[in-house]
């Protein structure tokens, strides 16, 4: 059997054979012989079915067999010859190749392999910088936010104009050209105006009303309102205001403390602020890292480190992104694409350029976990899933078996990967305030 390699590049390699009749013949043989020894034929005993029979009985199906075995020694032994371990393999070997004379096979099989990559000294990319410092009103303004989010809404001990964060309750009754609709009523209402619970405009115009006031409110409904039968339409909400609440003021102290941190040791306003401050810390470096120093240090890794890509990763990146763009075209765009391969070849290379950058920051990533030795588990994974869900107002276990049937756990599990890596790279980067 004729075999010759060729390794393409880090990532790349190709294996070229010849594979004869009387190899293909000889493994037909073999497979032939081990399954008469379990074969079940009507008419013969197990175990004493002639060859013969199953030859004639299992035919294409030991063929194939056959040709499978003769593949796989052409796939260990170009392996072997290119010093390529099987685990250093991405994906299942590509037959590219695969041209069946009554002489011979000639065959192609194009492999992918795990890249190497020399990270360097890839924490001197990040330069030394200050943790974000938070100032002492940015706490404060934390904590009276925490004791109004405790206060109650109480009536007004002086009668007034209703304001901004005030309670209202109210009826409304809404109508588009002078037609009452579905879902557009209700009686005594509360609504706290600055909430944004209503439509745009609603809750501006009913600022300055008083108790037992009736006003005419007209506003518009979005475009991208839920119902077609009110999106973009003018109407007219008749509002009456029955009673107008305030939030009854909270002071910072230790009794808001108490209420706060209920159950946990120490509930003192001193130890109240040291976590408010330490929260609005870590919300501070996660804005920081999120928008601004993860993107640019990965960008300059992924410009930075050059190392060979599979074809065949960069080729399924491609697929991903031309299956999103189709989404968005006519049936006509895609006819045209399916009767003309250059067009949409051409197509496909526009997404060349960002299909392998992704597919470089996904090995680099990879490569990164390994040096800083971040594992995420899947367990983990799930417990990312159930709070997102939870927090949400989902079934935990409903969302994660529907991310597990779609096959997406392996990229949230990436995804979690890189964010905790790259977080650990820069922390070590920080230095304190």
């Amino acid at each position: 059997m004729k075999i010759k390699t060729n390794k393409i590049d880090g990532a790349n390699a190709e294996i070229e054979a010849v594979i004869p009749k009387e190899v293909v013949d000889a493994k037909l043989e073999k497979v032939a012989k081990e399954l008469a020894k379990t074969a079940t034929v009507q008419g013969f005993r197990k175990g004493k079915v002639p060859v013969a029979v199953v030859k004639k009985q299992y035919g294409d199906k030991l063929v194939q067999d056959a040709e499978a075995e003769a593949l796989r020694e052409v796939l260990n032994q170009g392996l072997d010859e290119l010093k390529i371990a099987m685990e250093s393999l991405i994906g299942e070997p590509n037959i590219s190749q695969f041209d069946k004379n009554d002489d011979n096979i000639a065959v192609t099989v194009k492999v992918a392999l795990r890249p190497e990559i020399e990270l360097g000294k890839y924490a001197d990319m990040v330069d030394a910088f200050d943790k974000p410092a938070i100032a002492d009103k940015e706490v404060q303004a934390k904590l009276e936010e925490l004791a109004s989010s405790q206060g109650k809404f109480v009536d007004l001990k002086r009668k007034r104009m209703a304001r901004k964060d005030d309670s209202v309750i109210l009826d409304f009754e809404g109508s588009i050209d002078g037609e009452l609709f579905e879902g557009g009523a209700a009686k005594e209402f509360a609504l706290v105006l600055g909430s944004g619970q209503f439509i745009p405009g609603f809750e501006d115009q009913v600022i300055g009303m008083k108790i037992g006031e009736e006003k005419v409110v007209k506003v518009t409904f979005p475009e991208n309102y839920g119902g077609d039968k009110l999106a973009g339409k003018d109407a007219e909400f008749k509002v009456n205001v029955h009673n107008i609440q305030e939030k009854a003021k909270v002071e910072v102290d230790d009794a808001l403390a108490e209420k706060v941190l209920a159950g946990q040791d120490n509930p003192t306003l001193e130890n109240l602020t040291e976590q408010v401050k330490s929260q609005l810390e870590a919300e501070a470096i996660a804005t920081l890292y999120n928008d601004d120093m993860k993107p640019a240090f990965l960008d300059k890794l992924v410009n930075g480190l050059k190392f060979d890509l599979p074809e065949f990763v960069v080729e399924q990146e491609i697929d991903v992104a031309l299956n999103k763009k189709a989404g968005s075209m006519s049936e006509d765009e895609i006819k045209e694409l399916r009767e003309n391969a250059d067009k949409l070849e051409e197509l496909r290379n526009t997404f060349r350029d960002e299909a392998q950058k992704s597919v470089r920051a996904t090995f680099i990533i990879d490569s990164l976990a390994a040096a800083e030795d971040v594992k995420v588990e899947e367990n983990e994974v799930m417990q990312t899933i159930y709070y997102e869900a939870m927090r949400t107002g989902q079934d935990p276990k409903e969302a994660y078996d529907k991310y597990k049937e779609a096959g997406y756990l392996p990229a949230i599990q990436m995804s979690m990967v890189e964010d905790k890596v790259l977080t650990q790279i820069l922390n070590s980067k920080m230095k304190e305030a």
